[in-house]
Order: structure tokens, then sequence, then C-alpha cells
């Protein structure tokens, strides 16, 4: 009886290792130790985001110019002078920096 409760015991106990093994807990102990690390890893991944949205609003924004400016030429439902007054105040803004 004893042997199987110690065979049932070992096996969970390598379930439960494995599965900390497979969380890379000991990883991110480690991390938490070295505050240098962390500190230049979250700087990192800080710029790598501002960098990302930064380039991604402006794509947005380029292609949302764009079709404004495809508008005014067709002129839909008369909104051409609307979207002209509009860019102008953008382009003015952009003038400006």
């Amino acid at each position: 009886m004893d042997q199987e409760k110690n065979k049932e015991l070992l096996t969970r106990w390598e379930r439960i290792a494995e599965r900390l093994d497979a969380s890379r807990i000991a990883e991110y102990v480690e991390l938490m130790n070295k505050p240098r690390k962390l500190i230049w890893t979250s700087f990192v991944a800080g710029i790598a985001r501002g960098l990302g949205a930064a380039v991604g609003a402006t794509v947005v924004f380029a292609l949302v110019l764009e079709v404004l400016r495809r508008l005014i030429v067709v002129n839909v439902l008369g909104i051409g002078d609307f979207i002209v007054s509009i860019l102008k105040v953008i382009e003015a803004k952009q003038g400006g920096f």
C-alpha cells in the first residue's frame, strides 16, 4: 500500500514539476531577481510599442488623408468644400511643426 501511495505521489510531483517548467516560472523568478535586466527589457519593450504605435498611426492618418483627397476630387454629395477646409486646417497645423 505504501509503495502505491508513494508512486502516486511521485507521479503527481512529476506532473507538477513539468507544468512549472512549461510555465517558465523559473525564468520569471530569475528576471525578478535581476532588476537591471527587468528594467532594460521593459525599456526596450516600451520603445517597440511606442514605435509601433507611431508608425501605425502615421499609416492610418495617411490613408485617411488620401481618402479625403479623393473625395474632394469626386465631390461626393457636395461635401468637397467641407473636406477642403478640414485639409487646410490639417496642413496648416503640419506646417507649424
